[in-house]
């Protein structure tokens, strides 16, 4: 019977749109239930939104319209931004439903009624901003820690929770259940807060001041406070109480968070399930915050990253990869462009994007594209350890990702991909082709090579599941196959021999950021005119040039000549193409790209190498650019 695993984000708050931090945490869950999916495991995901406050209010009023109105915008920009992103969430809750509504009044009802809830008069510090008040100990310099602004002093009547009622449970509860908040820093920081006397919590506010809210079942002159609404969305959602989701998925609870919100989900949630008599959820998993130029990420001060921008810039799966890969979950991480083009050139393009297009051009090149059967007395004879080295990499990846480690998951993944372009290196596959005799070991080598390109689309899976899809459409299995089931990738050989594999294609092309940069410039304000447009042709003259796409699988300099680099490619067979831009291009910056070329060219030779073909390419102030596709194509596809 399949496990149940419900993770959750947090639902949030629609004052303002969505960014690169709400896009990380719903990518985080997207990728923990990927995993979880993995192991067959029956998974449940919810995101959604928060909309009830103050905060809402005062931004309605800005933009000239009702709260209402307000929320099914900011809501719906959420809505639309997760399909864009590859988020596979089961639910998306609005705490304006009726249904949430309902269950808010039925908790409030249930712990008022168990005399947890009281009325009283208070005076306090209140941050409009968080929409809370603060103790003098709780500010920095007076001031609200993250609205860096002094609370504003409020007198008036409101209702209160007994929080401090509970506060040696929690505090046992923690102890007692060590990865309870992980990672350890936050369960540390929740415990060094509790050391002090927790107090009550304001949990209304008077409709006098604020109306947009659920109104409280025991008193309709007040709204709930906005925390007491939105935290109980993780049950709600479920059909509390008497929903079968509730029952198979609630006791298996996991709730992703950023740091900034630790004390609710730390401190008032569990808290306020146990005074309503519920059991509390299984782990709180909290991360850092994305820094930009370090610091915050921040409306107020301009470097707010917008997700879809780069998704669009730089390819879903990069993007989702740079945010798994950088960031060491619990910890903050600084955002640049610079630092994601690294990643995309340094372990996509050239670690993983180049294995991928050697091993699929060479089975290719060496059996017209067909799995070779391997012999296992060969392999045994050979003894490379490549299937010793997946089944490592398969349960270091397993053990980092069930503690949301994505970071070091991913690092065993790459590691796998180190040991397989060594296997490269060493059995060269070249030199066996090279030798009849040695056929048995040239099948051997390049079936343990699709092997492990098998298990490395299954590992990578959760972070880049296009990517994933891509390599198993190529490595010849079918979308019906569950490539990434944990129990398939620990079966050595699943690849099947005879099967005809397609052509390979560029997974992530190198990214060029200065180029990025040049052609901005170029477009507003061109060195020199253009060159004239060269006389009219007719159609049947253009239909006389034969351009192919072509994926380079090799690149070197030509000896003796400083401009020429000589380039193999893949256009469906494979050829020898000479080229003078080695001034632009370094050699290993072109493996991998796919290209456009004149195919029926006549050959010639040129420093004593004979060039089947000619790459088009730009050629202006800037220098030579290459032209390339910008989506994979199958080599071969002629352009018209």
């Amino acid at each position: 019977m399949a496990t149940p695993f419900y993770i959750t984000t947090p639902i949030y708050y629609v004052n303002a749109r969505p960014h690169l931090g709400h896009a990380y945490t719903t990518i985080a869950a997207d990728v923990v239930r990927r995993f979880h999916a993995m192991s067959s495991d029956r998974t449940y995901f919810l995101t959604g939104t928060d909309e009830h406050g103050d905060k809402i209010v005062r931004a309605a009023k800005k933009e000239n319209c009702t709260p209402r109105e307000y929320v099914d915008k900011i809501s719906g920009l959420f809505q639309n931004l997760w399909p864009e992103l590859n988020i596979s969430n089961d639910a998306f809750i609005r705490t304006t439903n009726p249904a949430h509504m309902a269950v808010v009044e039925t908790i409030l009802q249930r712990i008022y009624d168990s005399g947890d809830i009281y009325f009283s008069e208070y005076e306090g510090l209140y941050c409009f901003g968080c929409e809370r008040f603060y103790t003098e100990r709780e500010l920095v310099d007076g001031c609200c820690p993250d609205h860096q602004t002094p609370p504003e002093t409020i007198k008036e009547s409101n209702y209160f929770f007994k929080m401090g009622r509970y506060q040696q449970w929690l505090i046992d509860h923690i102890e007692t259940h060590p990865d309870f908040i992980r990672p350890e820093r936050y369960k540390n920081e929740v415990l060094a807060f509790l050391r002090e006397p927790l107090g009550d919590l304001c949990i209304s506010r008077p409709k006098s001041r604020l109306k947009w809210g659920i109104t409280l079942p025991f008193d309709h002159d007040y709204v709930t406070y906005v925390w007491f609404d939105a935290l109980l969305n993780y049950i709600s959602a479920l059909g509390y109480p008497d929903g079968e989701r509730y029952q198979t998925f609630w006791p298996v609870a996991q709730h992703i968070v950023a740091k900034d919100i630790l004390k609710p989900h730390g401190i008032y949630w569990p808290i306020m399930l146990k005074a309503a008599g519920l059991p509390i959820y299984q782990h709180l998993n909290v991360h850092g915050y994305w820094n930009v130029d370090q610091s915050k990420m921040s409306k107020s001060i301009g470097n707010v990253i917008e997700p879809l921008e780069m998704k669009n810039i730089y390819g879903l799966d990069a993007f989702r990869f740079f945010l798994m890969r950088d960031m060491a979950f619990g910890l903050d991480s600084s955002f640049s462009e610079e630092a994601l083009v690294q990643r995309i050139n340094a372990d996509l393009a050239n670690d993983l994007g180049n294995l991928f297009s050697r091993v699929l051009s060479m089975a290719h090149k060496y059996f017209g594209g067909v799995i070779p059967e391997p012999d296992p007395a060969v392999e045994k004879e050979m003894d490379l350890g490549l299937e010793e080295n997946s089944r490592t990499a398969i349960k270091a990846f397993s053990a980092a990702m069930d503690v949301f480690a994505f970071h070091k998951g991913l690092a065993a993944v790459w590691e796998f991909i180190t040991h397989m372009n060594k296997y490269v290196d060493v059995t060269a596959p070249w030199t066996l082709a090279k030798n009849k005799a040695a056929r048995k070991q040239l099948e051997t080598v390049i079936y343990n090579l699709l092997e492990g390109l098998r298990i490395i689309s299954g590992l990578i899976y959760p972070v880049m599941p296009d990517t994933a899809v891509t390599m198993q459409k190529h490595l010849g299995m079918t979308g019906e196959d569950k490539f990434y089931k944990l129990e398939r990738l620990n079966a050595w050989r699943g690849i099947t021999p005879g099967v005809k594999l397609r052509k390979s294609v560029s997974l992530f092309p190198r990214v060029d950021p200065e180029k990025k940069k040049q052609v901005p410039e170029a477009v507003a304000a061109p060195a020199k005119p253009a060159k004239p447009i060269k006389p009219e042709i007719g159609i049947d003259d253009f239909a006389k040039v034969d351009l192919r796409v072509a994926t380079v699988v090799s690149c070197q300099p030509v000896p003796r000549a400083k401009k020429l680099l000589q380039l193999e490619v893949d256009l469906g067979e494979t050829r020898t193409i000479v080229s003078g831009i080695a001034g632009n291009y370094a050699p290993d910056e072109l493996v991998g790209k796919q290209v456009i070329v004149v195919a029926n060219l006549k050959p010639v030779k040129l420093m004593g190498v004979l060039s089947k073909g000619m790459l088009i390419a730009a050629n202006d102030v800037s220098g030579v650019t290459v032209a390339t596709l910008d989506k994979p194509v199958t080599p071969g596809t002629p352009l018209s």
